[in-house]
C-alpha cells in the first residue's frame, strides 16, 4: 500500500470516529500518523519539481494579505476595489489562474494584497490549484477569507483545508519547548494542568515522529494537533479576518442568522456595489497593530515627517530588512531612544523588540550610520 492510500485510509477512519473524551487518544495517534505520512508525501512530491508546486511571488509593502475563498466568490472584484490592481473579473469559476498582486495604501501603510485562485474542497490533497495556492498562503501575514453570503458555511471548509497543511489562521504558536536528549526517554514537565493530552499520548505522538528521548515543557494547555505542529515545525500562524461578500443579495434576518452560524467576527460587504469597502480597509489595517519607528542619522535630526511602519513586536532586524536587505550583514549595533529601552541612546542588537515611536540609529561595522 502506497503513501496516498495510507493517507486516505487514515482520513476515512478520522471522519468515521466520533469526537469525544473516549476517542481523544485514538484520534491523536491517527493525526500523528497522518502528519508523518503527509510530510513524507510532500518531500517525495516536491523532489525535483518544487517550482511546479508553488507560485513565485515577490513580497512588497509593509505586510502581505492573501484572499482565500471558493471560486467565483468575488475575490478579484474585491482586489480591484481595495487596490490599484486590475485583476480579471468573470462570472465563471476559476477566472483567476495565477496570483494577482495589488497594493492597498491606508493611513501611511502599504499593504500588499494577493488575489489567489479559488480553493475547493480537498485542495490540500492536490485538487485544482490547491497546493500552489496554499504555498502562498503559508507566507501571508493575514488570511482574508472571502465568503459568499449565500454559502456562509464555506468558511468551515476553507479553514479545514488550511489546517490540513499546518496553517492556523487566528491562532498563536503553542507555548511548548521540546529539548532532545541522548537518553532518559520522554520527560514531561507541566507549568499548568493539561486536559487535552495525557502523558501516554504525548510519548506516543513523539515516538511516531521518531523522538524517543526528550524533555518536553508545556506552558499552556494544548491539543494533539498543536503538539504535532511543534514537533514537525510546520505550523504557521497568520492573522485572519472574514469578509462576507454579496450581502446585497440577502436580507437583515439572514445576516443575523449568519452571526449565529459562523460567529459575528466578520465584515459584511458587497464588492460589486462597493458597500462597506472602507470599513474592510480599516479592519485590515487595525489587525496589524502597526507601530511607528523614527529614523535618526548619527549626529543628525530625527525624521518625524516620514516614520517607518512596522508590525507590533517588530525587531531591529525587521527594520534592517525594510531599509536594505544587506544592512543586517553590515550591522554592528543600533541605538534606541524610546519606551523599549531603559535609557536614551541605549545600544541594542538585532533581536531587540521595538515600541511605538522609538527613535532608531543604525551603526555599521564600517562605522557608517543611518
Amino acid at each position: 500500500m502506497g503513501i496516498p492510500e495510507k493517507i486516505k485510509r487514515i482520513k476515512d477512519e478520522i471522519s468515521r470516529t466520533q469526537v469525544n473524551k473516549a476517542t481523544e487518544h485514538h484520534l491523536g495517534l491517527l493525526k500523528a500518523r497522518l502528519a508523518n505520512l503527509q510530510r513524507q508525501l510532500a518531500i517525495a512530491s516536491t523532489r525535483g519539481k518544487a517550482s511546479s508546486l508553488r507560485y513565485d511571488i515577490k513580497r512588497s509593502g509593509d505586510v502581505t494579505v492573501v484572499l482565500i475563498g471558493f471560486p467565483s466568490v468575488g475575490k478579484s472584484t474585491l482586489l480591484n476595489k481595495l487596490t490599484n490592481a486590475k485583476s480579471k473579473v468573470g462570472t465563471y469559476q476559476f477566472t483567476t489562474r495565477t496570483v494577482i498582486p495589488g497594493i492597498m495604501e491606508y493611513n501611511g501603510a502599504k499593504i500588499q494584497i494577493l488575489d489567489l485562485p479559488g480553493l475547493i474542497k480537498d485542495a490540500s490533497s492536490g485538487k485544482g490549484l490547491g497546493r500552489r495556492v496554499l504555498s502562498v498562503a503559508r507566507n501571508a501575514d493575514l488570511i482574508l477569507f472571502i465568503v459568499d453570503a449565500l454559502q456562509p458555511e464555506a468558511i468551515q471548509v476553507l479553514c479545514q483545508e488550511l489546517r490540513n497543511v499546518g496553517i492556523r489562521p487566528g491562532e498563536h504558536p503553542p507555548n511548548i519547548t521540546i529539548e532532545k536528549t541522548k537518553a532518559g526517554g520522554i520527560m514531561v514537565h507541566r507549568v499548568i494542568t493539561l486536559t487535552k493530552v495525557d502523558d501516554t499520548l504525548i510519548r506516543e505522538i513523539l515516538n511516531i515522529q521518531g523522538i524517543h528521548n526528550a524533555r518536553v515543557i508545556f506552558r499552556e494547555n494544548v491539543s494533539a494537533d498543536q503538539l504535532i505542529d511543534v514537533i514537525l515545525g510546520t505550523g504557521v500562524y497568520p492573522l485572519s479576518l472574514v469578509a462576507l461578500n454579496k450581502v446585497d443579495l440577502v436580507n437583515a434576518n439572514s445576516l443575523r442568522d449568519y452571526e449565529k452560524r459562523i460567529g459575528g467576527n466578520f465584515i459584511p460587504i458587497s464588492a460589486d456595489m462597493s458597500f462597506n469597502i472602507e470599513a474592510l480597509k480599516q479592519a485590515i489595517y487595525e489587525k496589524f497593530s502597526f507601530i511607528k519607528v523614527f529614523m535618526r542619522p548619527r549626529g543628525g535630526e530625527i525624521d518625524y515627517d516620514d516614520p517607518m511602519l512596522v508590525k507590533k513586536n517588530a525587531t531591529v532586524l525587521d527594520v534592517c530588512n525594510k531599509v536594505h536587505r544587506n544592512l543586517k550583514n553590515e550591522f554592528r549595533y543600533a541605538q534606541i531612544w524610546g519606551k523599549s529601552v531603559k535609557f536614551g541612546g541605549q545600544k541594542v542588537g538585532l533581536e531587540h523588540r521595538l515600541s511605538d515611536k522609538d527613535v532608531l540609529t543604525f551603526v555599521s561595522k564600517l562605522k557608517k550610520t543611518c
